[in-house]
C-alpha cells in the first residue's frame, strides 16, 4: 500500500509539473510563435495559452510594438563629389510575428543595412545644397524606399528621419562666405529700390506742384482779368456818365474828372522813391480853379439845382514862376 501511495504522488506530481510546463503566459506587447517539432503552426497573443509541453514549444518571441533602431554616421559623397557626415533613426513596427521571425534572419540588423545603403543611394543622388535644404525630401524617399522592401517581412516602417548632416569645414567657409555676399546683394537690390522709388515718388510730387502752380498761375490771371474787365467798366461808366454831364451844359464834371486825374499824376511824382524835388510848371496854378469847379459840383449835387456856368479863373498878378517842394 505504501509503494502504490507514492507512485499515485509521483504520477500527480508528474502531471502538475506537466500541465505547468504546458501553460504559456504571453506578454502584452509580445506575440510568440508555437512551433509542433520544429514547424511553425500559430502565433501566442498575449494573455493565457496552453500547448501540451514536448509536443510544443515556442519558437520565437516577437516585440509587436513601435520601435527605433539609430543609425551610426555614414560618410557620403554627394552629387556634387562633396563629403559629408548625416546620421538618423529609422521607427517601425512588426505587423505580422510569423513573417518577422521566420522571413528573415536577424530583423534588426538587416533593417539597419537596409537603412545604410538606402541613405547612401537617396543622399548620392543630390547636390549639396539639395541635401541641406530637402530634408523631409529625404526622409520621404528613404521611408518608401524602406517600407517596400520591408513589408515581405511583415515589418512596417512608420518613420525615418535626418537627425544631422555635417559638410567639411571649408565647404562651411565658403557657404558663409556665399551666404553674406547673397545677403549683402539682397541688401544693395533693396537699397536700389528704395532709392530709385523716393526718385520716382519726388518726381511726382514736383510734378503735382508744377500742375497746381500753373492752376494757380491760371486762376490768378482769369481774377486779374475779370478784374481789369471790371475796372474798365467802372471807367467806362464814369467817362459816359461825365460825358452826359458835359453834354446837359454842365462844365464842371470835365473839371473834376480833369483835376482828379491831375491829382493822381502828381501823387505819382510824390511817391516816386528817386524824387528828390519835383517841379510843377506854371499850369499848377490852373488847379485852384479846377478845385473850385469840384466845388461848385458838390454844391449843385447837394442843393439839387440846376448846374451855374463856372467862373472864369483869376489871371496872376504876375509871370508865375517854378517853385520846389522838397520831400
Amino acid at each position: 500500500m505504501e509503494v502504490i501511495s507514492v507512485f499515485v504522488v509521483a504520477l500527480a506530481l508528474l502531471v502538475l509539473l506537466y500541465l505547468i510546463a504546458s501553460v504559456k503566459i504571453v506578454t502584452q506587447g509580445y506575440q510568440y510563435t508555437i512551433e509542433h517539432f520544429g514547424r511553425f503552426t500559430t502565433v501566442a497573443a498575449p494573455g493565457f495559452n496552453f500547448y501540451p509541453a514536448f509536443l510544443y514549444r515556442v519558437g520565437r518571441k516577437v516585440n509587436m510594438m513601435e520601435q527605433v533602431i539609430d543609425i551610426p554616421g555614414q560618410e557620403i559623397i554627394t552629387k556634387d563629389n562633396a563629403m559629408i557626415s548625416t546620421d538618423g533613426v529609422v521607427f517601425f513596427q512588426v505587423l505580422d510575428a510569423a513573417k518577422a521571425a521566420y522571413e528573415v534572419s536577424d530583423l534588426y540588423v538587416a533593417l539597419l543595412q537596409l537603412t545604410t545603403t538606402n541613405l547612401r543611394t537617396v543622399m548620392g543622388s543630390m547636390d549639396l545644397d539639395e541635401t541641406l535644404s530637402k530634408r523631409d525630401e529625404i526622409n520621404a524617399r528613404l521611408l518608401s524606399v524602406v517600407d517596400h522592401a520591408t513589408t515581405p517581412w511583415g515589418v512596417k516602417i512608420t518613420r525615418v528621419e535626418i537627425k544631422d548632416i555635417r559638410p567639411p569645414a571649408d565647404i562651411v567657409n565658403a557657404m558663409g562666405r556665399q551666404m553674406k555676399a547673397e545677403r549683402e546683394k539682397r541688401a544693395n537690390i533693396l537699397e536700389a529700390e528704395g532709392t530709385r522709388q523716393s526718385e520716382i515718388l519726388r518726381a511726382e510730387g514736383q510734378k503735382q506742384a508744377r500742375i497746381l502752380e500753373a492752376e494757380g498761375r491760371r486762376e490768378s490771371a482769369f481774377r486779374d482779368a475779370e478784374a481789369r474787365e471790371r475796372a474798365a467798366e467802372a471807367e467806362a461808366k464814369a467817362t459816359r456818365l461825365v460825358s452826359d454831364a458835359i453834354e446837359s451844359g454842365s462844365a464842371q464834371s470835365l473839371n473834376y474828372f480833369i483835376a482828379q486825374k491831375y491829382v493822381e499824376a502828381v501823387g505819382k511824382f510824390a511817391t516816386s522813391p528817386n524824387a528828390k524835388t519835383i517841379l510843377f510848371p506854371v499850369e499848377a496854378t490852373q488847379l485852384i480853379g479846377t478845385l473850385g469847379g469840384i466845388g461848385e459840383l458838390a454844391k449843385e449835387a447837394l442843393s439839387g439845382g440846376a448846374p451855374k456856368p463856372p467862373a472864369p479863373p483869376t489871371p496872376p498878378a504876375r509871370r508865375p514862376t517854378p517853385f520846389e517842394q522838397q520831400d
